[in-house]
């Protein structure tokens, strides 16, 4: 089963970028979708945004424009590339996949999670 290890977390002010890494210990070419999910504190763990194997992808409508995800297959790596980050982003990020489709529920990602990384967005 691949494992997935989050990277690129940290503490940013408003306004500022950060880039989320989530490298798989194998080849990522043939799973059905990855995706980035958050958690903020006393709240549910929710859908940030989703690349299936075929290109497509899914946002939350509170990252659309600002959140990009990007799937590379050569280095077994998916990323999210967030710009002008805001308070309420404040969340640990967690890398998802989904090696099949019938595994997996846009809101509730795939079977395979990572360890998360936290990211604090404060001035």
């Amino acid at each position: 089963q691949v494992q997935l290890v989050e990277s690129g977390g940290g503490l940013v002010q408003p306004g500022g970028s950060l880039r989320l890494s989530c490298a798989a210990s194998r080849s990522i070419f043939s799973i059905y979708a990855m995706g980035w999910y958050r958690q903020a504190p006393g709240k549910q763990r929710e859908l940030v945004a989703a690349v299936t194997s075929g290109g497509s992808t899914n946002y939350a409508d509170s990252v659309k424009g600002r959140f990009t995800i990007s799937r590379d297959n050569a280095k077994n790596t998916v990323y999210l590339q967030m710009e002008n980050l805001k308070p309420e982003d404040t969340a640990v990020y967690y890398c998802n996949a989904a090696p099949n489709s019938l595994d997996y529920n846009l809101g509730y990602g795939g079977p395979i999670w990572g360890q998360g990384t936290q990211v604090t967005v404060s001035s």
